[in-house]
């Protein structure tokens, strides 16, 4: 394996996006929000080419997005600008026989399903429907496409869907009925339409009539708010679709008994292909033989941050088998190789996201790559083409051979800007937390670093609470940005995070207070030790739902840690979380059910009991639309503490849901926590 170093880091990022030289400013938010981002990478069939879409944003902040074409068959060739009409294109897709690609744009207003021939000529547009395609799916021949709807679930055709999304835009104001959970998801109250989806032959340069293969179901397809077409396939002979979703049932809002469903073409009934696992199924690929179906699965119901294991069912024989069950990761995408002997998955590992290979055969794993976070886009010839980020890259693709070696960038989309800039320096370190046991975490240095002298210390706690800190690059919570302003960064992944194995996750299940607190106090001791720079007595918490229950929890039981505090939509009253949440599966797993059958728990970890011990100033940040943690929590922990004079501010975003996502209020956002955290660190 490759072990992550800094100067595996330094060599992976190169001059452009690792800049050492002292002239330069640090890493800051306007240069984060004027990153250019990839999107929507494919690889021809043939491995020759590769189309991204690209959103370019220039100095005044100002964005557009195309797609890019580029010949992989030459050392030496430039990313070609392929298209250049208003409106985003994503989610490209080559034709089986790589003449064309296809993509979604909203060239006139509406989201619709294009063709470009890549021989020359401008793109056509293939459907004209009355509703937005959301989503597509090629069959493997080519002469069907699966396409993600949302409509009514009453209605017949989708006009009448059109005609009532109308509708309800006329009428924004008028009040909304419910007869069962869930009411709202995310950031969205339930309008009573469902995610569908329709397969439509393509005949020429138009689609023919789309049919609605799961007509009345009425639960999403794929499923809200995350998922998308790879939750979605057609059967190898294109005589069915096989999809994801939950059964029509009143549970919805505390079930993730997500079950594979097969479906006619034609419409009808479906199959439920997996009817005896009681918990989550999902993302069905088939071999490209079509001999075998490769799935994710989890074993524990109601448990969202299970392992998943690889599944292979052999559609001859009917068996059906896990295939590396003592492999200790959980994988988060599958895919075959083109000769479908071997599986392609990538899974968090050790504060990476790697990939790797799998004999399904005979489950013997192999590591492709295992350095920053990736995700991969295709696999041909000899070669795994995925996107590659880090601590010091925000996304660019590159290519590896099989067996993890030959690595090589096949672009280089934020060269220039990031040669404008200095990064922090990072690394991987470890510690004994609790009970001994070896924990993982990141330090990163200020940008400005001077040998001799101590810096003040960022500590960031990450959400989940079953998540990671990882070797990545985020366009929120991005520890750059701490760095490039002066402080020392440290990330730790405490018991309770993804990618150590399902025991050290699963170890934070009704012990939120626990474990993991014990593990960041010995783990900013442990750093302090190893990082004399670090100046561990000058330090401010920061994190995000679980990381802001966690600064609540901090507030109540380690109230001398720290000079300040910022607390992004954390948890404050479990009693009232657990009513005003939307995903009750998740409380009732991680306390051990509803909170009337197991309020002691809830109450032992419950932030608001430990208010009388609360004396650190803390900054509190939540957004209005934040249906998971909705705003009350924050603005609760801020009323206390003004009732009772401790440094405190609150800073709301109207329109922003658990993540803050636009530019403008994300440069709010640093504003306010790095001054906060320099008026309690830099100014006493």
């Amino acid at each position: 394996m490759k072990k992550t170093t800094l100067i595996l880091a330094m060599g992976l990022a190169g001059a452009s996006s690792f800049a050492l030289a002292d002239s330069k400013p640090g890493f800051t938010v306007q240069d984060l929000v004027k990153l250019n981002k990839q999107h929507s990478a494919a690889v021809s069939n043939d491995g020759n080419t590769l189309v991204y879409g690209l959103t370019v944003k220039d100095e005044d902040g100002k964005s557009e997005s195309e797609l890019y074409i580029q010949d992989l068959t030459r050392n030496d060739a430039k990313p070609v600008q392929l298209t250049g009409v208003k409106g985003t294109e994503h989610s490209v897709a080559f034709a089986p026989d790589d003449s064309a690609i296809y993509f979604i744009a909203a060239r006139d207003g509406s989201s619709q399903l294009y063709r470009m021939p890549l021989s020359g000529g401008e793109a056509v547009q293939l459907s004209k429907l009355p509703v937005d395609v959301d989503g597509f799916k090629l069959s493997a021949d080519g002469k069907q496409v699966a396409l993600q709807l949302r409509v009514f679930p009453q209605c017949d055709t989708l006009q009448c869907s059109a005609d009532k999304f109308e509708a309800q835009t006329n009428q924004p104001n008028q009040g909304r009925e419910y007869e069962q959970l869930m009411v709202r998801h995310w950031d969205t109250w339930h309008d009573h339409a469902r995610n569908h989806i329709f397969v439509a032959p393509i005949e020429g340069n138009q689609l023919g009539n789309p049919v609605d293969v799961t007509a009345g179901l009425d639960t999403e397809v794929p499923p809200k708010p995350f998922s998308g077409m790879e939750e979605v396939t057609f059967t190898p002979d294109g005589k069915s679709v096989v999809y994801t979703a939950k059964a029509p049932s009143r549970d919805q809002a505390w079930t993730t008994n997500y079950d594979l469903w097969q479906v006619p073409v034609t419409g009808g009934k479906a199959k439920n292909l997996t009817p005896t696992n009681q918990a989550w199924d999902a993302q069905p690929v088939f071999s490209p033989d079509g001999r075998y179906l490769a799935y994710l699965a989890m074993k524990r119901p109601g448990f969202e941050a299970d392992r998943f294991s690889i599944m292979l069912r052999d559609n001859v024989t009917g068996q059906e088998r896990e295939i590396v069950p003592l492999w200790d990761r959980s994988p988060s995408s599958l895919q075959f190789g083109a000769d479908g002997k071997a599986l392609y998955v990538t899974a968090q590992d050790l504060g990476q996201v790697s990939i790797f290979e799998i004999n399904p055969q005979f489950g013997d794993v192999k590591t492709v790559y295992n350095d920053g976070s990736n995700s991969v886009v295709a696999v041909t010839g000899d070669r795994v083409i995925f996107s590659h980020k880090s601590l010091v890259e925000p996304g660019d693709i590159y290519s590896v051979d099989k067996e993890g070696n030959n690595l090589k960038r096949l672009t280089d989309t934020n060269k220039e800007k990031l040669a404008r800039v200095k990064f922090g320096e990072f690394e991987q370190f470890s510690f004994k937390g609790w009970n001994n046991e070896t924990v993982y975490g990141y330090w990163l240095k200020p940008a400005n670093y001077q040998p001799g002298k101590k810096y003040p210390v960022a500590y960031l706690v990450h959400g989940g609470p079953q998540g990671s800190f990882g070797n990545n690059f985020s366009h929120r919570w991005n520890p750059q940005l701490w760095a490039g302003a002066g402080y020392g960064v440290v990330m730790v992944d405490f018991h309770g995070s993804t990618g150590y194995g399902q025991a050290f996750t699963d170890s934070i299940t009704q012990d939120w207070g626990g474990k993991p607190l014990k593990d960041l106090q010995k783990g900013l001791e442990a750093v302090g030790e190893q990082q004399k720079w670090l100046d561990v007595n000058n330090a401010c918490a920061l994190g995000g739902s679980y990381g802001g229950y966690m600064m609540n929890w901090i507030q109540g039981n380690w109230n001398d840690g720290f000079k300040c505090l910022v607390n992004h939509a954390g948890l404050f009253d479990m009693r009232s979380m657990y009513y005003v949440t939307e995903e009750l599966w998740f409380p009732e797993f991680e306390f051990g059910g509803q909170y009337k059958d197991n309020k002691d728990l809830y109450e032992k970890f419950n932030p608001v009991n430990y208010v009388e011990n609360w004396q650190t100033p803390m900054l509190v940040i939540h957004g209005e639309k934040d249906f998971r943690v909705p705003y009350g929590q924050g603005l609760a922990a801020f009323t206390y503490m003004q009732r009772n004079n401790i440094p405190s501010k609150l800073l709301m975003f109207p329109t922003e849901n658990h993540w803050i996502l636009t530019g403008a209020n994300l440069e709010l956002w640093y504003a306010n926590v790095l001054g906060w955290l320099d008026s309690w660190t830099k100014n006493q």
